[in-house]
């Protein structure tokens, strides 16, 4: 008889737990990082600010609502976490929709940001509103989490979700730990593509490292030393160190015409902070395909070009990041953009010069 009664038990408290109401709570409550500007100039979830809408080109605004690098921090004690969001729907054949217009979670558990659940829904490709159960049967510790946001799509609203009983709250937890950002300028591989979901962008990958916000600012086929960029770029608050990554995409007349004026903007507003000039890749097809090994060729030319001139000028603080050692010939999708491993690559990369300067 006891042991019927305590199965009993154990069945009614299960059931019970299952049926647990979940209550949401929507995630602007909580901080949001990784903007390069005021929370209160436009949309929470997008990367420029409104005041540069009709003043970027179409393409960069449009890219620019994109949340790429922006994540949310909170802590639960919850045994699980849920979340509602909806987008724009994009959905591109060579990335993951996890990675297009999902969500990443992390926990920090023994000292570190590590990956505990993603957000994306089977056969929700393409479609705008998405619900989806994070992560599931923890015990019922406090922890700090880290939602990391869509790398390709613009998340317009986003609630976060645990069962009706446990608290959901602010981030306790110092992390990042340094107030000076790391803001970086680039094209679709800076912005993420094509990482599997957002925490493997290799900016996400270099902010963890580095325990910083990384502000992202990739925008897809359009880093063409856009000057409000860089006016966006120099208004940042105590920056640590520019990363100038926009040779894939500018051709060498663009770099020649726009480089140094796109550079002296930031000097001037920060004589100090390192600035790094990054070479365009060796992309994998350059092997066997002469226009594309020429272009990269004239390109990286064109860079180390500016650099030397800002170099014979005087200026300081000023770093060159070569294309060796940078990739590797299996990093790619598409031959241009970036597997997991190949991001993993970029980081590691990127990340020895910025040790030398942070």
């Amino acid at each position: 008889m006891k042991k019927l009664l305590l199965s009993l038990f154990l069945l009614t408290a299960c059931l019970m737990a299952q049926s647990q109401d979940v209550v949401y709570v929507d995630a602007s409550a909580f901080p949001v990082y990784g903007k390069a500007f005021s929370q209160a100039d436009g949309p929470r979830y997008r990367r420029l600010p409104e005041s540069l809408h009709g003043v970027s080109r179409e393409a960069v605004w449009n890219l620019g609502t994109n949340s790429s690098g922006l994540y949310i921090r909170f802590r639960t004690n919850a045994p699980e976490i849920h979340a509602k969001w909806t987008n724009t729907g994009n959905n591109m054949p060579h990335m993951t929709d996890c990675g297009t217009g999902g969500l990443d979670l992390y926990a920090y558990l023994d000292g570190e940001w590590k990956t505990v659940g993603s957000g994306f829904q089977w056969g929700k490709a393409g479609k705008t509103e998405r619900e989806r159960k994070l992560v599931a049967n923890m015990d019922h510790v406090e922890r700090e989490y880290m939602l990391y946001l869509a790398l390709y799509d613009e998340i317009k609203t986003l609630e976060l979700g645990v069962p009706e009983g446990y608290s959901l709250q602010q981030p306790v937890l110092n992390s990042p730990k340094s107030d000076r950002p790391i803001v970086m300028y680039g094209t679709s591989i800076l912005q993420g593509g094509c990482a599997s979901r957002p925490g493997m962008a290799h900016t996400n990958i270099i902010a963890r490292r580095f325990d910083r916000t990384v502000i992202n600012l990739g925008f897809s086929g359009n880093a063409f030393l856009d000057l409000e960029i860089a006016e966006l770029m120099a208004g940042v608050q105590n920056p640590a160190v520019f990363v100038l990554d926009y040779v894939p995409n500018a051709m060498p007349d663009k770099i020649e015409a726009r480089g140094e004026k796109f550079y002296r903007i930031l000097r001037n507003k920060h004589p100090n902070v390192p600035i790094l000039f990054v070479e365009d890749p060796y992309f994998p097809h350059s092997a066997v395909d002469k226009a594309i090994a020429d272009e990269i060729c004239k390109k990286n030319a064109a860079q180390k070009a500016l650099f030397e001139q800002l170099v014979a000028a005087g200026e300081k603080n000023i770093y060159y990041v070569p294309a060796e050692g940078m990739t590797q010939a299996e990093d790619f999708v598409d031959c241009i953009h970036l597997t997991d491993m190949g991001m993993v690559h970029y980081a590691n990369h990127l990340s020895t010069f910025l040790q030398k300067v942070l």
